[in-house]
């Protein structure tokens, strides 16, 4: 097989699936705590400070997983520096629309819910299934 045709698996097979289920799932309960304990604007405020944060990992697992295999290794590296750039630029044009065009607007919670999202990368070696060996 060729290093250009990506040898794709469906999106739920992915090693990094459950990391992004997990993201998706604690920026909506964050997102409801915070509607039902400080109102609609933190609701929402919550809600798009989460988004602001999974959106950007969507797209960098879409453009990183797209190869697989040995021979494909120089494409892999470009994958995941290319996903790495636009998760970037991605989130910081996502922090600009959401302060420039939303109003009213809870900052903190916006910055808590996006800490928050992103605090479940840390415990990403948990929720993946690939264990590693000891030599």
């Amino acid at each position: 097989m060729d290093a250009r045709t990506p040898n794709r698996l469906p999106f739920h097979r992915l090693p990094v699936f459950p990391v992004l289920l997990v993201q998706l799932v604690v920026l909506l309960i964050a997102a409801v705590v915070l509607w039902q304990w400080r109102g609609t604007v933190s609701g929402y405020s919550g809600a798009l400070g989460g988004l602001i944060a999974w959106l950007p990992n969507m797209y960098f697992a879409h453009k990183a997983f797209r190869f697989t295999g040995a021979r494909a290794a120089q494409a892999i590296v470009r994958s995941f520096y290319a996903g790495e750039a636009g998760k970037l630029i991605l989130t910081a044009v996502l922090f600009a629309l959401t302060f420039a065009g939303v109003k009213p607007l809870d900052a903190l919670a916006v910055f808590g819910v996006f800490f928050l999202t992103q605090l479940v990368n840390w415990f990403a070696p948990l929720l993946t299934r690939t264990r590693f060996l000891r030599p």
